[in-house]
């Protein structure tokens, strides 16, 4: 597990300086008022869309995928939402990182914590089933406050970055793991820890196996679900962090704990833990992720479908 970082003088190199000046001009715009935030994060994603054309293009085509009944007008029009969400997102991982306690209690608000204080008086440990939503680093902030838990994370290419994000998020948790320790994980879980786990994006042939998720038959879900599950026997409950309308701050809601689990193979799983995601997404479609290739992975001799 990752504790929290000790800071290094090679991060100050000139090669990091442009990076250095991103992070003082992202501390100086969360200092704002929240719903000056607001409007200037929305008002960025709908710019964004003219220079990332291409994750436009996934994005439309994902929500074609998954929602091929979805009239396109209302699908263009989520689209545009999730471009508004991507550029709060960028506002929100300042606000994450740099807002203190106080000011976050100010602007969120939780419900459904007896889930994880049940579980945590029966002794067990809790794989907290997160989503891939563009409010990730503000509802992770918003449920340590609650409840310190343990975040699970690819470590950064930038080593600033890297020591950035981790230290953000160890404010109000207790450490992280890399994403790829599943013996961290399971030895976590098995000592009554809250593991923040999100199984909803394309690792790759070599961990999936292949499962539905909403309207593709056979999309690449994570093996990781089935043991984790499987050897750890943990509370398995799902949280969705979301934005409310017209900046008025953040809601974090705690899902009641997920009964009977299906074991029987890592397919059997992985096909209701999708279940599980889509159950959040659709709490908050416009704030999830759509912009990145979640149907990339295909069954060998399938064609691409982007």
């Amino acid at each position: 597990m990752t504790q929290l970082p000790v800071f290094s003088r090679a991060l100050l190199h000139p090669r990091y300086w442009i990076t250095w000046l991103g992070i003082a001009l992202l501390y100086i715009l969360v200092l704002l008022p929240y719903p000056l935030l607001y409007r200037v994060g929305c008002r960025l994603g709908r710019i964004s869309m003219r220079f990332m054309k291409r994750r436009v293009k996934v994005a439309r085509r994902n929500l074609e995928l998954c929602f091929p009944n979805m009239p396109e007008p209302e699908r263009e029009a989520l689209v545009k939402q999730n471009f508004e969400s991507l550029g709060m997102g960028l506002i929100e991982t300042g606000i994450a990182w740099f807002w203190p306690d106080w000011r976050m209690r100010k602007w969120s608000r939780a419900s459904g914590t007896e889930h994880i204080t049940q579980a945590i008086a029966e002794g067990k440990g809790v794989l907290l089933i997160g989503m891939h939503f563009l409010t990730l680093e503000v509802g992770a902030r918003i449920f340590g406050i609650h409840n310190p838990g343990i975040g699970v994370y690819r470590p950064n290419d930038n080593p600033l970055i890297d020591w950035l994000q981790t230290w953000g998020r160890m404010r109000s948790n207790k450490s992280m793991i890399d994403r790829n320790d599943l013996k961290g994980m399971i030895r976590a879980l098995k000592t009554s820890e809250i593991i923040w786990y999100a199984p909803d994006h394309d690792y790759g042939p070599k961990a999936s196996v292949f499962a539905p998720f909403f309207a593709v038959d056979q999309a690449a879900s994570t093996k990781g679900s089935y043991m984790l599950i499987r050897t750890a026997s943990p509370a398995v409950i799902p949280f969705v962090p979301r934005r409310l309308p017209d900046g008025r701050g953040y809601e974090m809601i705690i899902l009641p704990a997920e009964q009977d689990i299906p074991l029987d193979n890592d397919v059997a799983t992985a096909t209701r833990m999708n279940q599980i995601v889509e159950q959040g997404v659709l709490m908050a479609p416009a704030q999830y992720m759509w912009l990145h290739r979640r149907f990339k992975t295909r069954p060998p001799g399938k064609p691409s479908l982007y």
